[in-house]
């Protein structure tokens, strides 16, 4: 590869990535760095479980039916304790249309809150997010903060029309919807 050319934007999304992957805290010492990977039919009770968990203990996110989650699976990433038998964290990432995906349903299992699985999770699914040549990641959250930190910026959730559309009004919050938005532009990332 000459200088002039590098790596491909992909490539280096990928690196960084694994960069993050091989500072993440082991959850206990001497183990392996938690990774992030695709989930798999069997990890969707798992998945329901924490996202019902932190629906009904903060109301951060919005419930999913198990079938649901089913239906959905190949967009979902998942971290899990270095022994395989426990997952730590899920996310999706939902493409909506030809330029555009949407984060939905981050969460982390409470006792391993402040590990950075999180950060792992947005990462592999912006890693995803170039590889299927997407311009534009958004999510709708109410820690904003978290996903500022990642390089996103806060949005109207009028700059996407075809989510509100699409499943906004058929949301119990949809008149009183505390979420922001907040999305980040991934045009620089993608090869040409």
């Amino acid at each position: 590869m000459s200088a002039s050319s590098g790596p491909t934007p992909a490539a280096e999304i990928r690196q960084r990535a694994s960069e993050l992957h091989a500072h993440a805290e082991p959850v206990e010492r001497g183990e392996a760095p938690l990774l992030a990977e695709r989930a798999v039919v069997f990890d969707a009770p798992e998945i329901h479980r924490l996202i019902q968990y932190w629906f009904e203990t903060t109301g951060d996110v919005l419930p999913r039916t198990e079938g649901e989650i089913y239906e959905t699976i190949r967009d979902f990433i998942v971290v899990r304790s270095p022994n395989g038998k426990t997952l730590l964290a899920a996310g999706a990432l939902h493409v909506e249309w030809r330029d555009l995906a949407e984060i939905k349903s981050l969460v982390v299992d409470p006792g391993s809150q402040g590990k950075g699985l999180g950060r792992i999770v947005v990462e592999a699914c912006l890693v995803d997010a170039v590889e299927l040549q997407l311009k534009t990641v958004f999510a709708l959250t109410t820690t904003p903060a978290f996903f500022e930190r990642l390089g996103f910026r806060i949005s109207g959730v009028s700059a996407f029309p075809r989510k509100v559309w699409n499943e906004c009004f058929k949301c119990p919050k949809y008149d009183a919807c505390d979420e922001i938005a907040v999305t980040i532009d991934l045009r620089d990332r993608l090869s040409r």
